[in-house]
């Protein structure tokens, strides 16, 4: 039976084993058990002597890896199976999404002090971006155990000063490098302007950075899994998505194919997160926020949850995004608004139904949704000053489209009480 060792930043938690049919199982060490103040590596995976097997164990681990074609491109360069999650996890798993890693037995993690790391020149991002479809996360590259969850080509990496770095061995990065991919021209910027607008409104979001490298359109988003200690050490937080948490994989992560519903998420925050109140809160904020900024990707995995000391939390929004700027992709909705599955969703009448099913007050929503409307409208023409230097053109797009749709929803709510 194969086994890597799973350690919460450098301290050993637990064995993950994969049996002769390819089945994983996953145990706590005793160690860890009995440790006071010991964290769960999920709610799905609570602290216990039992094994979790299957299924159980799959959710939480499958989920911290990549998705749809870099997936497929990965297990190409390790020549592995494309659903061997296992061998995956070994190739890639030495710096995953919040503070876990996985580590072959006997191996250990190096000090966080001395992570080590190897600076990158300007034509070696430019190579490194150029050639991240075709060789997803630098998989297989000699030192580099690297992965994140989603279907977009991104890299972990170290950013100091405005100096890239890639981290090696298990080391800690610090931001993530996201370029603009090739198929959907002006994303860079379209989220860019939707993170700036979220956080202009007060939405708690990571800070990021736009930065052309070459001639290709690219984000540097910070982690928010990661904070700098006086000493200038980065340490990882733990974190796991919503998907994780209620134990489904990862292609479960929309609605419409056994995913998560809204008030799947809104029990959840109220069940485990430790201020329940807020968190529910802020996840209504991002809600309306996605729907007036026509996003109709804020699935199951777009949502996380952070575990600092004994606290849970929702974790700051991420992936914001107007998908409704490409024709071609769907207007469903990832989750349904009451019994609405379109992006479209200004009826009142599914917000109510929503409302009702998920223990929420519906004159609260009602006036929440009118702040949030308002506080958008109030903000779009700073924000597209603040990225239009980027691209204008699609920032004015963005400025136009989402500024309808606020005035929309706020007619809605005007029109019926």
């Amino acid at each position: 039976m194969s086994a890597l060792m799973v350690y919460l930043n450098s301290e050993r938690v637990g064995r993950l084993e994969e049996d002769a049919g390819g089945e994983l199982r996953f145990s706590y060490d005793q160690v860890w058990l009995e440790k006071p103040g010991a964290l769960p590596l999920s709610r799905s995976l609570p602290l216990r002597s039992a094994d979790f097997t299957g299924k159980q164990a799959r959710a939480f681990f499958a989920g911290l890896l990549p998705e749809e074609e870099p997936r497929r491109q990965i297990a190409k360069i390790l020549g592995i199976s494309v659903s061997n999650d296992f061998a995956m996890l070994a190739g890639i798993g030495g710096e995953c999404a919040g503070a876990v890693s996985l580590l072959p037995e006997g191996e250990v993690p190096p000090d966080a002090a001395g992570g080590r790391h190897r600076r990158l020149t300007e034509p070696e991002v430019q190579g490194i971006v150029a050639e991240l479809p075709r060789w997803p996360l630098l998989a297989g590259q000699d030192g580099l155990r690297l992965s994140l969850a989603g279907a977009r080509d991104k890299l972990p990496v170290i950013v100091q000063n405005k100096a890239i770095s890639l981290p090696l061995g298990n080391t800690p990065s610090t931001h993530i490098l996201k370029p603009e991919p090739d198929r959907f021209s002006g994303l860079a910027v379209n989220e860019m302007f939707c993170m700036t607008l979220a956080r202009a409104v007060g939405l708690d979001v990571p800070d990021i950075i736009f930065r052309r490298v070459g001639e290709k359109p690219c984000l540097l988003v910070e982690r928010y899994d990661r904070v700098t200690d006086e000493a200038g050490v980065t340490i990882r937080i733990h974190q796991e998505d919503f998907c994780q948490a209620l134990g489904l994989p990862p292609e479960r992560k929309y609605q419409a194919e056994g995913g998560p519903t809204l008030s799947d998420c809104i029990a959840l925050l109220r069940d485990w997160s430790t201020a329940p109140v807020l968190d529910i809160s802020a996840f209504i904020n991002g809600l309306i926020f996605n729907v007036l900024i026509g996003n109709t990707d804020a699935h199951g995995k777009n949502y996380s949850l952070l575990y600092s000391g004994r606290e849970r939390r929702l974790a700051p929004l991420y992936d914001l995004v107007s998908t409704l700027s490409w024709p071609e992709l769907s207007r469903t909705l990832a989750m349904k608004i009451g019994g609405c599955d379109s992006i479209h969703a200004f009826s009142l009448g599914d917000w109510k139904k929503m409302a009702g099913k998920s223990g929420l007050g519906w004159p609260m929503l009602r006036e929440r949704m009118a702040k949030n409307c308002q506080a958008v409208l109030s903000k779009l023409d700073i924000v597209r000053q603040l990225t239009g230097n980027h691209g204008e053109e699609t920032a004015q797009k963005l400025e136009k489209n989402i500024g309808y749709r606020s005035s929309k929803m706020l007619e809605a709510l005007s029109r019926k009480k």
